[in-house]
């Protein structure tokens, strides 16, 4: 996760007029939501109560669901759509023009950070050009390294159990559990038959 940071503050630094570019791949990583689905949020799409955890409803393929925000990012928000004037049905994270923001642009600042932040040895091990989705990627291994449920970091970013299981197995590993074979072989015999 420290080289996420350090790639984002490199993004934070150079934007430019891009300035959506930032708190756009910010979203991404701390909410591990998919680049399409941030790209389509709107300020609508956002409860920023004051103080207090707020929701963000994502939608992909037509399904919505309820994202929940922590207090300080509810800030982050609050604090980025005042500065950037924006209005209840604007994009919450326009490109220059008001329209979406561009992949392309994205990418290319991403591609920049890269090159920047990444030591040459770890720049071709993270596979240059790697896409952005990287930044979802890697919470969503996170949350799982830290223990936490399956099936709840499966409904929140929208997929199934299975899905982090067969995408994701290193995080399941706990290292050398200690089973109780016997028991387990009383508990999955079949019953005798009787002649």
């Amino acid at each position: 996760m420290e080289q996420v940071r350090s790639l984002l503050e490199c993004i934070r630094g150079h934007a430019g007029v891009d300035h959506s570019v930032y708190p756009f791949m910010l979203t991404v990583a701390e909410q591990a939501l998919r680049p399409c689905e941030v790209r389509a949020l709107r300020v609508r799409d956002v409860v920023l109560p004051d103080g207090d955890a707020g929701e963000l409803t994502a939608r992909h393929r037509g399904v919505a669901r309820e994202i929940p925000l922590q207090p300080g990012f509810v800030e982050f928000l609050r604090e980025w759509i005042s500065g950037a004037g924006l209005r209840e049905d604007d994009l919450l994270f326009p490109g220059t023009r008001g329209g979406p923001l561009p992949t392309s642009v994205c990418q290319r600042l991403w591609q920049q950070a890269q090159e920047a932040v990444l030591p040459r040895d770890e720049l071709y091990s993270w596979r240059l050009g790697e896409p952005i989705s990287i930044l979802r990627e890697s919470r969503l291994a996170e949350w799982l390294r830290v223990g936490s449920s399956s099936f709840a970091v499966a409904e929140l970013v929208g997929v199934t159990p299975e899905c982090l299981a067969l995408r994701y197995p290193y995080c399941f590993r706990q290292g050398d559990a200690d089973i109780d074979w016997n028991h387990l072989a009383k508990a999955t015999a079949l019953p005798k038959v009787k002649r």
